[in-house]
This record gives C-alpha cells, sequence and structure tokens, in this order.
C-alpha cells in the first residue's frame, strides 16, 4: 500500500542517513512498535532459490500463489525498483498463559493465539501508515507498506534487518520476544545504513522439530506446508488428508506448538497492545457450540478477525474433525450427526469421517441408508473409505 499525504507540507531534505535512520526508529518505537530494522531492498540470491527449490519440491501445496512472481516475491527490489531500504517492524503478541493448555481439553477448540484477538492486519497496517505518513511528511520521499499483502518474504527481510533470526521451525525467533512477533515491512526511496543481522541462536535445540504433531518439518529449517496444521486448517481449501487428521486433535484454526515449546519465548513480555487480547468466547470454546454455526453466526463471532477470511464451510470442517477426536461419543455425536446433513459437502465428508472415529457401530448404522442417496463424490469416498 502506498502512502497518500496531504499536500502543500513543508518538508526536510534528507541529510544524515545514520541520523534519519535512529529518527525513524524512535518514531517506530513511539508509535507502539517492538521491534525495528533495517536493511537493503535488494535480497541475495540464495533467497530466491530456496523459494524455487520449495516451490519445485512441492511443498507449497495449493498455495498456488506462492509459484507466482517468484522473482518479484524473492527480492522486494524488484518488486519496486526504486525501492533503496526496506525496514522491517515487529509487533509482539506474546500470550500470556500457556498457549498449549487447551491442547488436554478435548471438548474445547484451539484457536492459534495470534487470530483469538483483532485481525493483526488491520492493527498492524494503520501503525505502518502512520509511520509511512510521518516519514513522508519529513523527507518526501516514496515509500510503500506491507503486511501480508505483497508478495514480500518478511520473516527473511526481518532476519537480514537484524529483528531476529529464522529457526529450525523456520519462523523468527528473537532473543527479546521469542516466537511472538508480528511484521510488517516499509519500502522508501531512502538509502539508510543497514543494521547487522542476527545470529542464529537456536544451537542444538530441536524442541520446535520435535513437538510437531504431523512430522512438518523434512529438516531443520525446511517445513513441508502440506503436513502443516495451520495450512491444513487455514489455506487448505478440500477435504485433509486422512492420515493427518488424528494428529489434528482439537486444532481448528492454526497451531502454535513449535511457537510455544521455544526456549527464547522465556524473554518475551506479554503483548501491550490491547487488541491482541482474546476475545471473550474465543479463548477455549465448545466445540459444540462452534459446529451449530451457520454462515451469518460464523461471520458475527469472527468479525474483525483472522479466522473470518477462510469462511464457515473451511472452519466448520476443521470443527468436525475436532469432534472426532473428541473421544466423547455421548457429547459430541449429536452435533456430528446434525453436520451429516450439512449444505457444505466438505464440512458432510469431515463429519462422517467423524462419525466413524466417534462410533463405528453408529457409521455402519447412518452408513447403509445415506452413501445410496449421497450425490457429491468426494462425500461419497468418505462414506466408502472409512
Amino acid at each position: 500500500m502506498t502512502v497518500h499525504p496531504a499536500p502543500g507540507l513543508k518538508r526536510r531534505a534528507p541529510s544524515d542517513p545514520h541520523a534519519i535512520r535512529e529518527e525513524i526508529r524512535a518514531e517506530a518505537l513511539r508509535l507502539g512498535f517492538d521491534a525495528v530494522g533495517f536493511t537493503p531492498a535488494q535480497a541475495p540470491p540464495e533467497q530466491r532459490e530456496a523459494l524455487v527449490a520449495f516451490v519445485r519440491s512441492g511443498w507449497h501445496g495449493t498455495m498456488d500463489w506462492l509459484a507466482q512472481d517468484i522473482d518479484r516475491r524473492a527480492d522486494p527490489a524488484r518488486l519496486w525498483p526504486g525501492a533503496r531500504t526496506l525496514i522491517a517492524l515487529g509487533l509482539r503478541y506474546t500470550p500470556e498463559g500457556d498457549p498449549l493448555a487447551v491442547l488436554a481439553q478435548r471438548d474445547r477448540a484451539a484457536i492459534s493465539v495470534y487470530a483469538q484477538g483483532r485481525d493483526y492486519h488491520l492493527v498492524v497496517k494503520s501503525r505502518l501508515k502512520a509511520l509511512g505518513l510521518w516519514m513522508w511528511n519529513r523527507w518526501g520521499r516514496d515509500l510503500k507498506v506491507f503486511v501480508d499483502t505483497a508478495p514480500v518474504m518478511e520473516r527473511p527481510a526481518a532476519a537480514r534487518a537484524g529483528l531476529g533470526w529464522q529457526g529450525k521451525h523456520t519462523n523468527l525467533v528473537s532473543r527479546a520476544h521469542g516466537s511472538w512477533l508480528f511484521l510488517g515491512e516499509i519500502l522508501t526511496t531512502l538509502a539508510l545504513p543497514p543494521d547487522a543481522p542476527e545470529h542464529d541462536h537456536c544451537g542444538t535445540c530441536q524442541a520446535c522439530l520435535d513437538i510437531c504433531p504431523t512430522a512438518a518439518f523434512p529438516a531443520p529449517g525446511r517445513l513441508d506446508a502440506r503436513r502443516c496444521i495451520s495450512y491444513l486448517t487455514i489455506e487448505h481449501p478440500g477435504p485433509i488428508p486422512h492420515e493427518l487428521r488424528a494428529a489434528m486433535g482439537n486444532r481448528v484454526y492454526g497451531c502454535d506448538d513449535c511457537l510455544a515449546v521455544c526456549p527464547w519465548n522465556k524473554f518475551a513480555q506479554a503483548a501491550r497492545e490491547a487488541a491482541f487480547a482474546p476475545r471473550p468466547g474465543l479463548a477455549t470454546p465448545r466445540l459444540t457450540d462452534l459446529a451449530a454455526l451457520d454462515d451469518a453466526a460464523f461471520r458475527t463471532l469472527f468479525a474483525g478477525t483472522a479466522v473470518k477470511r477462510i469462511g464457515r464451510d473451511r472452519f466448520v470442517r476443521n470443527v468436525a474433525i475436532a469432534l472426532g477426536n473428541s473421544g466423547d461419543a455421548e457429547g459430541s455425536l449429536p452435533a456430528v450427526r446434525r453436520l451429516l446433513d450439512d449444505a457444505s459437502p466438505l464440512v458432510r465428508g469431515a463429519a462422517v469421517w467423524a462419525l466413524a472415529r466417534l462410533s463405528p457401530a453408529a457409521f455402519a448404522g447412518e452408513r447403509a441408508s445415506r452413501l445410496p442417496a449421497e450425490a457429491d463424490a468426494d462425500v461419497r469416498a468418505e462414506w466408502a473409505a472409512v
């Protein structure tokens, strides 16, 4: 997004680049950002090579947009040839409690920490625009702001700018903020001195790799998104592979496991942004309540959150799988049976699997009458395969 300031403002000509950099850093911190770093807009060639290898391996799954405009995605200088400096900014969203505690409550839904409050895109973007406008008013140089809104590889950029390093789970890790940083960027035509990149401080630790429920990391620093629960519950549009459903547990939107176990989190302070606090009812909602959501109720409950973007059907698909993993046939079967008649084939298919997992006898009874009448090929396959 390009910042469009009011015309006719008196501006200062750029002078000492080091002084400008520190003025920008101070203003960013004043606006509430927790981490600020500077790096040249041009990315090193190995960033493109890593992206090409990731796509060629097929690890991006159905995220076809990652395979598009690879040159522009891998190098901000190609995205905007006039850019000289990339400013990486971080806003912490550290939870106050243990985000993994809900995993033991099988009748409750686990929603990723980042999605329990206001959509971070809205919060971070407003601050980026405020900083960008301040920069324009001060020096009158063109700039663009980004927060997941353009093909910018945020984590490698933040690492080059010194905000942290990419851990073995591929996410950014900060010595000050652990794994809990939302990222945004400003590209500017100002040529500013870079900050030193942060060194990798993971050492021999591989807690993030060991805890992954679906073994989504083929090697340290390598992620097969097709096995990642965050990908499966958010990005993947179709039926979730059978072999990965049980490992999802009660995770219905995202997964915090690899982030939460990072030892560097012990240095992170709780988020100070009130908008990131969990909304009432979103920290540990009942699965049966979520299963009853129609489209209107889904939109109302998740308005202004990141969850809303995946839509009701994909979300309730995830809820149906979590119900199947609940181990509570008595409490979950009524909700699952209702989902067998859902208008969405995606939801019906997941409900078939959940029914079989909760009660093989109930599944056998329903199968005899429902399979001949089911029109959708994917749902028919679920009845036949389980």
